[in-house]
């Protein structure tokens, strides 16, 4: 029987050192590695509660989105008569100021129409004072038949009273009796143009007739036409979308350029339901515009929330009543109103995206769904305040009292 080889003598060194630390007991560790990994657990540790400690602190107050746009007013521009556009003063990108020209119209037709307007006032007035002058003559044709109908029952009576001596024929007292009775008649037609003149002026004068308030209230219509032959900005604000061009006949109502209130913008930002529960109005809301980066911020506060999600007022809105229904988390318009300093250092654009983070640390000011008080009138250039305009005052009295004369 031969015996068997030893292995040490045929191995390798490296199969040999392997060996031997295969044979070895394993070691606990240095007291380096214990050291390091002691450390890095006191790191995550550390991380973790400094997690916690913010998201306590900070973090759970905070709701952020960056589904946010830049809102504000587009004040459409539209004539209010019909005309052909001899010039314009302003075109887009250009600021224009409250009540500056921005079109003009030709007032060829306007001035022809102010014209006859004063001409059929001044005749009105006249025409008045003929009614006026017609109730002297109306009361002296009374008079006259009042007399007349005396004489006619004093001949009457006479007749009578020479009836009975056959000096007066029975045919003449008949005559006398037919007198008096046309005398009466004419009488009583004479009243009535009396009453229905004094109907026509009574409790009135002339200056102040209907008929001289309806044709004095056509010379101001008239004198507002051609007033409004030139279209002033309603608002100050960057002119954007103009469409109007010289020599275009343009009628009441249509689009010529709207207008943007650069100074008036704030933003809407669409918050999904469950970041609503915590929003009250008055919040205060960081937002960063991705225009200017990081860097510029910008402080808003909570104004309102939108009466509605997206979907409910889109043009074709979802139909949820269906077979295949699956829920969809909604986003309702929340609205910031902006720093209006700060909208003035760093301008914004209609349109442009921000990322919004709202603070959710005071709670004392109304809930986001609750109804948002009503915001001061805003008044555009021009707009009628119910008083005539006083231009238009003098010419009319002007026109009145020339034609009294």
């Amino acid at each position: 029987m031969s015996a068997v080889p030893n292995s040490n003598s045929s191995s390798t060194p490296l199969q040999q050192a392997a060996l031997q630390a295969a044979s070895t007991p394993a070691s606990h560790g240095s007291p380096k590695r214990k050291k390091i990994m002691l450390t890095i657990a006191c790191v995550f540790a550390i991380a973790a509660l400094g997690f916690g400690a913010y998201w306590a602190l900070v973090s759970r107050f905070i709701e952020e989105t960056d589904n946010a746009y830049v809102q504000g007013n587009i004040v459409h521009v539209t004539p209010q008569i019909a005309g052909t556009v001899i010039k314009i003063y302003a075109d887009d990108t250009n600021i224009v100021k409250a009540g500056q020209p921005l079109v003009t119209l030709d007032a060829a037709d306007a001035e022809i129409a102010l014209a006859q307007a004063e001409a059929q006032l001044a005749q009105t007035v006249r025409e008045v004072r003929t009614l006026y002058a017609s109730q002297a003559q109306a009361g002296a044709n009374v008079s006259l038949r009042l007399a007349e109908l005396a004489r006619a029952k004093d001949d009457l009576a006479r007749r009578k009273a020479l009836a009975g001596s056959g000096a007066v024929s029975g045919e003449e007292i008949r005559h006398a009796e037919s007198a008096v009775s046309g005398a009466q008649a004419a009488l009583d037609a004479a009243k009535e143009q009396l009453a229905s003149g004094r109907a026509l002026t009574e409790g009135t004068s002339v200056a102040n007739h209907p008929n001289v308030q309806r044709a004095a209230a056509r010379l101001q219509e008239v004198m507002l036409s051609q007033a409004r032959s030139t279209i002033y900005a309603p608002v100050s604000g960057e002119v954007a979308k103009r469409s109007v061009q010289v020599g275009q006949r343009i009628n009441p109502g249509a689009p010529l350029m709207a207008i943007v209130p650069l100074d008036q913008l704030w933003v809407d930002a669409n918050f999904k339901e469950s970041q609503l529960r915590e929003m009250r109005v008055g919040q205060p809301v960081t937002l960063t515009a991705d225009l200017y980066g990081s860097k510029v911020e910008y402080n808003g506060k909570i104004a309102g929330l939108g009466a509605g999600t997206g979907s409910a007022f889109a043009l074709l809105p979802a139909q949820n009543a269906t077979g295949n229904w699956i829920k969809v988390v909604q986003r309702v318009p929340v609205r910031i109103q902006l720093d209006p300093k700060e909208l003035a250092d760093h301008p914004l654009r209609i349109g442009l995206s921000m990322r919004a983070e709202v603070d959710l640390h005071e709670q004392s000011g109304e809930p986001v769904g609750a109804a948002a008080p009503a915001q001061k009138t805003m008044t555009a250039f021009g707009a009628s305040d119910g008083v005539a305009d006083p231009k238009a005052k003098r010419k009319i009295d002007a026109i009145i009292a020339a034609n009294l004369k």
